[in-house]
């Protein structure tokens, strides 16, 4: 750290920037304490609407309106209800979007019904090298049951990797790991190039910067909404079926929900017309109208001006840390350019383990990502300025502390 550039000179413009911070009254509407919580990455806060609307769903609509709900409620339609509350901030007009399942159950759903609308002589499904896990399984089990080859890409590569043969392409628009920004509008166009759909998992993306489905032409897309949209633990994820495809889109998983006529009870299955054709079985309602009133807190916020704080945010929080922190004690991995970057931040530590332990004891919370990487994420809604000097600081802090090894 600099004998010149204290903390006392950041903390200053902390308070600064927190005070002409537009979307700093948000906070409010979040259930907080004096943590700096920079983990709403892996789980948003509570909004304080939710627990009122929840008591009100189990008391009043369960307990007293009962099966009268379905209808009264609005039970029946939430799942399309809560995909229009969604659709703004991905960029996607209203009815493509349908809530419901989890993420990786809609990530089957997309990818076999893009290799089934790909055509004949398209036998090659492409995935991101890095992606998160479970899409990896998902790919791999999809390609296994549509005849495909499984073809793992870096999504730099992804142009000079497509051909004739590939049927779809499977990204995720921000990395889990570095919090790097994938090119959608690029990569997008470049599959559509060849013939191929593109469909993209925005876990890491939704309620953190603008995504532009629909101005961009993506055939499909998927995310959770327990990360940036602060839905809850296990919050149902979402569905998006760009309107032109949805006639076409032919869902491996055919439900009752999902029928021209639930209540027909007929033997053949006959898909719905719209978004309804991504639902499965009975939506579940608890988590779905909690996630309803966690959407509440986006009334008056564009995606614009959530994207611009949470880059002020992650510039903030590096130049502290490059401050604060021995120079060659963490190394970031995420990318300076704000065309590459997603709203988190993640540092290289060989001891990140431990750190991130000694962090959170001390109220600062992120998460560590085997063997040697601190993520922390900007939820630009509640998080502010003086959140990441404070992080920072306690950072340079622990670092001091722990045994020095190579980041």
């Amino acid at each position: 750290m600099s004998e010149t550039t204290g903390p006392t000179e950041y903390e200053a413009r902390a308070q600064k920037l927190d005070a002409v911070d537009e979307l700093g009254a948000k906070r409010a509407e979040f259930v907080l304490d004096e943590t700096v919580y920079l983990d709403g990455n892996s789980l948003g806060a509570l909004s304080v609407a939710v627990p009122g609307r929840v008591a009100d769903v189990v008391g009043r609509q369960w307990g007293e309106l009962r099966i009268r709900s379905w209808t009264e409620g609005g039970w029946w339609t939430a799942p399309e209800r809560i995909g229009d509350l969604i659709a703004p901030l991905v960029g996607a007009a209203p009815g493509q979007i349908v809530v419901g399942d989890s993420t990786s159950v809609n990530v089957f759903k997309a990818l076999v019904a893009a290799v089934r609308m790909a055509g004949e002589g398209r036998d090659e499904i492409i995935v991101d090298a890095g992606t998160f896990p479970s899409d990896g399984y998902i790919a791999e089990s999809a390609a296994r049951m549509t005849g495909c080859t499984l073809r793992p890409v870096d999504p730099a590569e992804v142009p000079g990797a497509l051909s004739g043969r590939t049927a779809a392409v499977l990204l995720n628009h921000v990395d889990y790991r570095t919090g790097r920004l994938h090119d959608l509008p690029g990569l997008t166009a470049a599959a559509h190039a060849a013939g191929a759909l593109a469909v993209w998992d925005l876990c890491h993306s939704a309620g953190a910067l603008p995504v532009g489905l629909d101005e961009h032409g993506v055939d499909l897309a998927v995310g959770c909404t327990y990360k940036y949209l602060n839905g809850g633990p296990g919050s149902p994820a979402y569905l998006y079926v760009r309107h032109d495809l949805q006639d076409r889109f032919d869902s491996p998983l055919p439900g009752w929900n999902s029928h021209a006529e639930p209540f027909g009870m007929r033997s053949a299955y006959e898909p719905a017309a719209g978004a309804v054709r991504g639902r499965v079985g009975t939506p579940d309602i608890l988590s779905m109208l909690a996630l309803e009133a966690a959407l509440e807190v986006w009334d008056g916020v564009t995606a614009e001006a959530v994207r611009a704080k949470s880059l002020a945010l992650t510039d903030f929080f590096l130049e502290c840390v490059e401050a604060y922190v021995p120079e060659g004690r963490v190394r970031s991995l995420t990318p300076v350019a704000h065309e590459e970057r997603g709203s988190q931040v993640a540092l290289r530590c060989s001891d990140a383990g431990e750190v991130m332990k000694r962090l959170i004891e001390r109220g600062v919370v992120g998460d560590f990502r085997h063997p040697d990487v601190l993520r922390f994420g900007f939820t630009p809604l509640y998080v502010g300025f003086a959140d990441a000097e404070r992080a920072a600081r306690v950072l340079a802090e622990v670092l001091a502390e722990v045994p020095t090894g190579r980041p």
